[in-house]
């Protein structure tokens, strides 16, 4: 099996580098690493990814977007750990990575940030625009877009310079789910009201926001970039999010999942979603789109959670009340006799 790559990095000395360059459409044999020769056509690339109008050959296609500090041979095996964790977990469409050239070291992560919004245009023009296309001709494909940390940031961003440019903004496009995990922009953007993230919304379906508030990357991040707001990977959506925004608290998986690493200094916390099957299950029903977020059978609503807060939802194994409620209370007082833990609904 051929793995699928829309990569964005610059040839320097007969290898991708860690910078931007033009688009190139990468099919990799299976145990390779990605280089110059995987390039083929832009035609090719969609007709053997998912077929024709006519002769369709799934009905997704996750779209992956890495974050920053990640190499090439980062991208391309997280790329296949996720695309078999899936698999796994139900998930029967096709799955392809945009890789950008981070650098693949923490102390670049300003300079990622920058090589970040020159390519995120070209998510749009060769990416999303590409496939949105082929349902213009009728194809049914649904496409999903998969964000981890600053590829939240560069959706975002793509998303709202496409809608000032004209050509694309006329063309009625748009994306079925969005998923962002462990996301690197501010909560405070993901507002109903906020003009950062108002293309955003207006162009998908359903927006889910899976954080960590262990998160200690994230806690990193804020001190690299000085003055700036808490991210909605470790903090959330804010209060007054889009009623198609949902947020899944995923701190106590989390702590279930590692409990012996620190999550203060450990940097899996932000990682580690792609490894867990319990969250690959949970992406692979919000893919799906056949259930409303209340029922997705691996979230329960956690009673420590605001009014403001409740579409909030935390991961479980399964749905025993004891069981969904000892996971709760990870993030809550342990209760006393006369306030027994309710049972999970």
């Amino acid at each position: 099996m051929s793995d699928y790559i829309v990569c964005t990095r610059a040839i320097k000395g007969g290898s991708f580098s860690s910078e931007p360059g033009p688009t190139r459409f990468l099919k990799v044999p299976q145990t390779h690493s990605p280089n110059p020769s995987h390039e083929i056509n832009r035609t090719t690339f969609i007709t053997d990814l998912v077929g024709t109008p006519k002769a369709q050959k799934c009905d997704d296609l996750v779209v992956f977007v890495h974050g920053y500090n990640v190499t090439q041979e980062d991208l391309i095996q997280r790329h296949r750990s996720i695309r078999t964790g899936l698999a796994q977990a139900g998930y029967q469409g096709e799955f392809l990575s945009f890789d950008w050239p981070a650098k693949g070291n923490a102390a670049n992560y300003l300079e990622d940030r920058s090589d970040a919004r020159r390519v995120a245009l070209q998510l749009v023009d060769d990416c999303i625009t590409t496939f949105a296309a082929l349902v213009k001709q009728g194809c049914t494909i649904n496409l999903h877009l998969l964000a981890h940390s600053t590829g939240g940031f560069i959706i975002r961003e793509a998303f709202d310079d496409a809608d000032d440019r004209d050509k694309i903004a006329k063309t009625n496009w748009s994306v079925s789910q969005i998923c962002f995990v462990a996301a690197d922009v501010a909560s405070k953007d993901m507002a109903d009201c906020s003009s950062n993230s108002n293309s955003l919304y207006r162009h998908c379906v359903r927006l889910t926001n899976y954080y960590n508030p262990y998160d200690s990357v994230l806690k990193l991040s804020n001190v690299k970039r000085v003055g700036v707001a808490p991210r909605a990977g470790r903090v959330g959506l804010p209060e007054n999010a889009p009623a198609k925004a949902v947020g899944v608290d995923c701190g106590a998986r989390f702590l279930k999942a590692h409990p012996t690493t620190n999550p203060i200094v450990d940097p899996i916390s932000h990682g580690w979603y792609f490894d867990d099957p319990v969250f690959l299950k949970d992406l692979t029903f919000t893919l799906a789109g056949d259930m409303d977020r209340n029922v997705i059978p691996t979230r329960v609503t956690s009673p420590t959670l605001s009014l403001a807060e409740k579409w909030d939802f935390v991961f479980v194994n399964n749905l025993c009340a004891n069981h969904s409620a000892n996971l709760i209370l990870q993030r809550a007082e342990k209760p006393n006799a006369s306030n027994p833990p309710t049972a999970a609904t």
